[in-house]
């Protein structure tokens, strides 16, 4: 029975061994996928303030040159008009942002692929 026990003791250990090497990996896997989400997070942000940046300066700088243009003339029409083009703008990037919040994030998706494999890997060891 000793032999047999320790047989038996033996697989549980490399049983226990594999498991948490694949935990380990996972885990790895999951910083690995945080790290590059934040990463590309920190990009984004990057580019989106400094393209907002020069789209603000431009259509400030576009605006005065349209109002001192017609400034003799049509003022008040020109500042209503742009005014209402603004907020149009403003009003569709709105919804825009609001169908992109809703979106699903497939942030952790590889990480729960790599555990559904090994799901089944066990399943297929079990069964």
């Amino acid at each position: 029975m000793t032999a047999a026990s320790s047989g038996l003791l033996g697989s549980v250990k490399r049983l226990l061994s594999t498991l948490t090497a694949i935990a380990s990996t996972r885990l790895e896997l999951l910083v690995n996928e945080l790290h590059e989400e934040r990463l590309h997070l920190e990009q984004v942000l990057l580019y989106f303030f400094a393209a907002l940046f020069c789209f603000g300066m431009t259509i400030m700088l576009l605006t005065v040159f349209i109002v001192v243009l017609f400034w003799d003339d049509h003022r008040l029409l020109v500042l209503g008009g742009l005014s209402a083009v603004f907020l149009g703008g403003g009003l569709i990037l709105v919804q825009s942002l609001r169908k992109l919040t809703q979106e699903k994030s497939r942030l952790f998706s590889v990480t729960l692929a790599e555990l559904a494999k090994d799901r089944e890997h066990l399943d297929e060891r079990n069964g």
